[in-house]
């Protein structure tokens, strides 16, 4: 199989620790490590551990599906053109929706030996994020027609491309590299309690408010184990009001707030996990925190019941919940603390299913699409 140059564009920093940027570095890094070149060109970051990233503009911080995320200024259309002729990419590899002003220019700029491919990763939280991306195809529309492949994180995401940009895509599954995830040391002060873990951002569509509501209603109802401990891992905008929320309601000793967790700790927090909650309301594309809780976890992954993390969960349903619904929430939580038998079996399962998105997998159906696009601009 031929080397090829890569560049992956993201119109986003690569600064946050998102799902499409873990795609972006993820799938960049194991490429990379099987001897193909590859760049990075995104708007503005202030990285410096990540090889050959190329700063090709400013970028600006802005609230979008209920994330926060940044959007790039009009690029120079000159400094694409230099940078493009002098790396003379085989693949440029554009996270979609993209913007006009980085992602648009790129693809308009690159040479017609080069093959375009696009990854669709977004999928609607709420009416006004799906008419935001009918208004965003009509501005980056020109462009569209560049493209040589296109491909969809998951049905969901791939839906979402057809209804708002307009584009048919392939499903080829999100993905990571899982190895860190397999056997992690758990640490040390949580090996011997029973723990249940939320992973995510502070944010309210991650739903780490109604999480805690259930970990209360439980703790009224005396339905926890003795030994229990709840641990939140992750930072943002409602830290302050959540911790509040603790306070309040006497379950400081408890709930612990570990604050950010790194790349290098996030396995161990999970592996402590007996049950593992990832609440989210929707904006769910896939779910690819899912795949590292199923890999790292000792018990169960539990999981919001929106579209992307059904995508993944729909073999279980029964992993599957309503975060606003308080009692069905406590209720799930409690079924699977008070049988360790269930929680055996659902990660039995759960181990078995996960590898099936494991990087080396996955990376080669993305090669496969490369060699399409390299066809189709070849022939």
């Amino acid at each position: 199989m031929d080397n090829y140059k890569i560049a992956f564009v993201l119109d986003d920093s690569l600064d946050t620790p998102d799902g499409v940027q873990q795609y972006v570095l993820n799938v960049g890094s194991w490429f990379a490590s099987q001897g193909h070149t590859v760049h990075y060109i995104v708007g503005e970051t202030s990285r410096k551990d990540v090889p050959h990233v190329h700063n090709v503009g400013r970028n600006i911080k802005v609230r979008f599906n209920q994330n926060r995320m940044s959007i790039p200024l009009p690029v120079s259309k000159r400094k694409l053109r230099k940078l493009l002729e002098r790396e003379e990419y085989d693949i440029i590899h554009v996270q979609m929706p993209y913007s006009p002003f980085l992602g648009g220019r790129v693809v308009k700029s690159v040479s017609t030996h080069t093959g375009v491919v696009g990854t669709f990763h977004i999928a609607p939280h709420s009416r006004l994020v799906h008419f935001g991306n009918v208004l965003l195809r009509m501005l980056v529309g020109g462009s569209l027609g560049r493209f040589d492949e296109i491909i969809s994180v998951s049905k969901v995401a791939q839906d979402f491309a057809w209804e708002t940009f307009r584009v048919e895509s392939s499903v080829v599954p999100n993905t990571l590299r899982l190895a860190p995830f397999y056997a992690p040391r758990p640490f040390k002060e949580y090996e011997q309690s029973t723990n249940i873990v939320f992973f995510g951002r502070l944010v309210e569509r991650k739903g780490c408010q109604y999480f805690l509501r259930a970990i209360k209603r439980l703790y009224d109802q005396k339905a926890l184990p003795a030994d229990c401990k709840v641990l939140v891992c992750g930072k943002g905008p409602l830290e302050e009001s959540l911790k509040a929320y603790v306070k309040q309601h006497k379950l400081g000793k408890l709930v612990t707030f570990t604050g950010f967790v790194s790349e290098e700790d996030k396995p161990r927090y999970l592996a402590t996990g007996d049950v593992i909650v990832y609440p989210s309301t929707g904006g769910e594309s896939f779910g690819i925190v899912l795949l590292e809780g199923m890999a790292a976890g000792r018990g169960v992954v539990i999981a919001g019941d929106n579209p992307g993390y059904a995508g993944v969960l729909g073999e279980r349903p029964e992993a599957l919940f309503v975060p606003t619904n308080e009692e069905a929430f406590a209720n799930k939580i409690q079924k699977y603390l008070a049988s360790p038998k269930l929680r055996q079996e659902a990660r039995d399962w759960q181990q078995q299913f996960v590898r099936r998105f494991d990087m080396p997998n996955v990376a080669d159906e993305i090669l496969v699409v490369y060699e399409e696009a390299l066809r189709k601009r070849r022939s």
